[in-house]
């Protein structure tokens, strides 16, 4: 299966950190996702209800960064890797998180962490 649906650069404000100023100032993080399943019957339907749909996606993936907060991106990363999983034609999931403001004392461009699952796979 070569078939791909990806969304980058969804930005969304959570709390999430170990330390208790990233709690409660919070920060902006930054979600990649790639979603491997077939579109064939999409392509040929041109119905959304044959697909992931990637708005409904991004609304589930929000609502995870928006929602409570864990310490680590690992956590966090995992949470919305498994929410990409949800919708059962989905084989296998890829999903970045950044973290560009993390509270680093040193010049950087970004911190991510990347989790990536397969349908069935056990971990």
């Amino acid at each position: 299966m070569t078939d791909t649906i990806t969304l980058t650069g969804l930005r969304a404000f959570g709390r999430h950190g170990v330390f208790d100023f990233e709690r409660e100032n919070g920060q902006d993080f930054v979600v990649d996702a790639v979603l491997s399943l077939d579109l064939t019957k999409a392509a040929n339907s041109d119905d959304v209800t044959d697909t992931v749909h990637y708005g409904e996606l991004a609304d589930a993936l929000v609502a995870i960064v928006t929602g409570p907060p864990v310490n680590l991106l690992e956590t966090l990363a995992t949470r919305l890797v498994e929410a990409c999983l949800v919708d059962e034609r989905v084989q296998r999931a890829i999903v970045t998180v950044h973290k560009p403001s993390a509270p680093i004392p040193h010049s950087f461009t970004d911190v991510s962490v990347t989790m990536e699952r397969r349908r069935g796979e056990q971990r």
